[in-house]
């Protein structure tokens, strides 16, 4: 199986690991390390970062995950990535050109482990890699890497702009179709095989 485990980067240079395997139904993915994920190696450890809580109040674990513990996501059938490498203090010091800097290398990598869906935890990424001025809530008409693509709010504290509960609504909603189309490719899946084998006993 193809796989990417987090290997935790120790001190202030550390570089994120992106945490990724084949077969899994989203990525999530942030804009960039902010400086304590670098830090410790753990995705979505700053103080105040609402991502854990959020996903699991939304459905996606049976329990709020730790930071240090990020790895456990993958059981689920989820994977953390980034858009940017770059860590920074606030992902406002990121330029537009990194992000589409970044979009050949993030499109082969989404390429190569194929998660349905990937979740992109706020619009400044996701508008630079598509090369789109106007970027809606939800999902999206464009695919990248062959996985198709939705937008969901940035859980960092510092974006007021949507409360923990507005978070948990429109990762629900990311949740319910993932786990919909999921149950729809099983249904599919069971039914060709089951057809097969009726045509292999004629």
């Amino acid at each position: 199986m193809k796989s990417l485990h987090l290997v935790p980067a120790p001190g202030p240079s550390g570089r994120l690991q992106d945490l990724m395997k084949t077969g899994l139904s989203a990525v999530f993915c942030g804009l960039n390390p902010g400086l304590q994920a670098a830090a410790t190696g753990y995705h979505f450890a700053g103080h105040g970062n609402r991502f854990w809580q959020a996903i699991y109040l939304a459905g996606f674990t049976d329990h709020e995950i730790k930071p240090a513990d990020c790895h456990r996501l993958l059981s689920y059938g989820y994977g953390l990535a980034t858009a940017v490498s770059r860590p920074t203090a606030s992902a406002s010091e990121l330029s537009h050109a990194e992000y589409v800097a970044a979009s050949q290398q993030f499109a082969l990598k989404l390429g190569y482990f194929g998660p349905a869906y990937v979740a992109f935890l706020g619009k400044a990424a996701y508008a630079a890699m598509a090369h789109q001025r106007i970027v809606n809530w939800g999902p999206q008409s464009q695919s990248i890497g062959g996985s198709k693509v939705w937008v969901l709010p940035n859980p960092s504290g510092r974006n007021r702009g949507f409360s923990l509960a507005n978070l948990v609504d429109a990762y629900s909603e990311f949740r319910r179709t993932v786990e919909s189309e999921s149950a729809d490719e099983d249904f599919l899946a069971a039914f060709g095989k089951q057809r097969q084998r009726e045509l292999n006993g004629r």
